[in-house]
């Protein structure tokens, strides 16, 4: 089946352009004002934008667990509805996907009810090495070095070491500093200000965390992709390591700074925190 997209401002990665997209059972085949073909279905979209399909690598859906809040069909419309025709799911669902039984029932449940790709990351804790030696069909492995929402915290040295010596997939990772955290919350425990997030989850808990596991990646030679980068210090730490180190950032830690708090309160509370202005600066310049 041959579908033509016509007169769509379409992005691709070199420039913006208004040109026509011809595709030939479903993949696509020609990008040209002029092409001229018969095709089954003629769209024409004039004023819209036609972008590749995104793959967004960081949701956090709510099933199994917390289906009155969202489930599968209804996070995948969205997705759809937004453009996102895969996603990769974390672990920290209820249960925690951190065996190999539940990381397959949630590609069960997805297969009947997700509307675009998916994927689910399965979750490492102190003792689940043979569960994620074992794992397949899933993007990666999943660490919590700083606790965030759920239980999955692994911040012992010897249980990472552990988990990047002895396994081969691919790690991520939610790097932010237990101890320092634990520190910080003391020190703001009476607070009723919403900025004081941003100091508790603060730049040293951040960078911590990820010069901590960088250096596991490195001495391991593991396949790391850092999730959620929040500070533009923690850009300098990659290198030139983009065979082994990979990392992202977030929107919410490109357009968001600690000003805002004041206008937006809890809506921009979450973890990792917001920062500064400038290290809105640094990461879109990264």
């Amino acid at each position: 089946m041959k579908t033509l997209i016509k007169n769509a401002t379409v992005v691709t990665p070199s420039e913006t352009l208004v040109t026509s997209v011809l595709t030939e059972n479903s993949k696509i085949v020609a990008i040209d004002a002029a092409v001229q073909v018969a095709a089954d279905e003629v769209v024409d979209a004039k004023g819209k934008h036609l972008i590749p399909g995104v793959i967004d690598d960081q949701v956090h859906f709510r099933e199994p667990g917390l289906t009155h809040k969202e489930d599968l069909r209804h996070a995948s419309r969205a997705c759809a509805k937004g453009g996102v025709t895969s996603f990769l799911e974390m672990p920290n669902t209820i249960p925690n996907a951190v065996t190999v039984e539940r990381l397959h029932e949630k590609l069960a449940l997805a297969s009947t009810r997700s509307l675009v790709n998916y994927g689910f990351y399965i979750g490492a804790t102190p003792d689940n090495v043979s569960e994620l030696q074992q794992a397949q069909r899933t993007p990666g492995i999943k660490i919590f070095i700083g606790s965030s929402t759920g239980d999955l915290l692994v911040d012992e040295q010897a249980a990472l070491e552990r988990i990047f010596a002895e396994t081969t997939l691919p790690i991520t990772a939610h790097c932010e500093d237990e101890t320092t955290v634990r520190a910080n919350k003391q020190e703001f425990a009476d607070t009723q200000d919403v900025a004081d997030h941003s100091r508790i989850r603060n730049h040293e808990a951040a960078m911590i965390a990820t010069r901590r596991a960088i250096d596991l990646a490195k001495r391991h030679q593991h396949r790391f992709h850092v999730l959620h980068v929040s500070t533009g210090a923690e850009t300098e730490l990659f290198g030139d390591h983009a065979d082994l180190i990979t990392a992202e950032v977030c929107p919410h830690h490109l357009f968001f700074h600690v000003e805002d708090y004041a206008r937006l309160g809890t809506r921009v509370q979450m973890n990792p925190s917001i920062k500064t202005r400038a290290d809105n600066e640094q990461l879109w310049q990264a």
